[in-house]
């Protein structure tokens, strides 16, 4: 029996941090390679280029490693792998060990289909920062559902953070869980709000050394714009939108006053 996750960080402090690191972002122009998925090219552009990031997006093989050496983060997204996808990612991967550039993987769908899960697999012995699923992915992954218990082992065994996302996006590593609520059901409406978050996550942990604190900080961050953009939006279509301009206006008092981290 997995023993109950146990924290040694301060909850507390994760709104504050979120604060700091998107005025960071902004001063310093963090630059994130992101080999995302087709339908989530331009809106993770967007949202990195809207919180104050640098966004590049090239798949060709011959040119991710370049790419990704400039860059201060990776995204390793699997959502559609097609040959160029499949052959850049591990060179991506390897690159970003290589320069120590912190890199984040998003297992899309791997729960889907068996050729995607050995991928992921092979992608996780790179050792990712932070894993960014939801609970299918990680129950695939994990072989085992998705709790506080197995994510914080997971997290251990595989020497990652693990950011679970859901109604309440779960962050764990292998001696804390982080537990954010905030969002707003309409991020559920809109194709590729996940994928593109998690570009925030890789740009915060190049910003800082906690993983899961970073992980837990850009959760946050997209997590309040939600909620915002929802009073200001008539639904998905006006959504998309709504969500960039509030997470641009973004302030830290906000995010403080906003926050709800346990």
């Amino acid at each position: 029996m997995t023993s109950a996750p146990t924290s040694i960080l301060d909850a507390s402090s994760v709104p504050a941090l979120a604060g700091s690191l998107l005025e960071r972002l902004r001063a310093e122009r963090i630059r994130v390679h992101a080999i995302t998925n087709a339908a989530a090219q331009t809106f993770t552009a967007n949202l990195l280029l809207a919180a104050g990031g640098i966004p590049s997006l090239t798949v060709a093989p011959d040119e991710v490693p370049a790419f990704t050496s400039r860059s201060d983060a990776l995204l390793v997204n699997l959502g559609t792998l097609d040959s160029d996808r499949r052959t850049a990612v591990p060179e991506a991967i390897a690159t970003a060990r290589t320069h120590a550039k912190p890199w984040v993987l998003d297992p899309v769908f791997v729960e889907a289909s068996p050729t995607r899960l050995k991928l992921a697999r092979s992608c996780l012995a790179g050792e990712p920062h932070v894993l960014r699923c939801n609970a299918a992915e990680f129950a695939a992954l994990a072989e085992e559902d998705a709790t506080p218990g197995s994510i914080q082992a997971f997290a251990k065994s595989h020497g990652t953070v693990v950011a679970l996302t859901g109604a309440v996006d779960l962050i764990a590593d292998a001696n804390n869980v982080l537990c954010v609520e905030n969002g707003h059901p309409l991020m559920t409406c809109v194709t590729a709000m996940g994928c593109a978050g998690t570009a925030l996550v890789a740009a915060f942990a190049a910003l800082h050394g906690s993983a899961i604190e970073a992980a837990a900080a850009a959760l946050l961050v997209t997590g309040v714009a939600g909620e915002i953009a929802a009073h200001q939006a008539n639904g998905p279509g006006t959504f998309q939108p709504a969500f960039l301009d509030a997470l641009f206006h973004l302030d830290p008092e906000t995010l403080v006053t906003c926050g709800r981290v346990s």
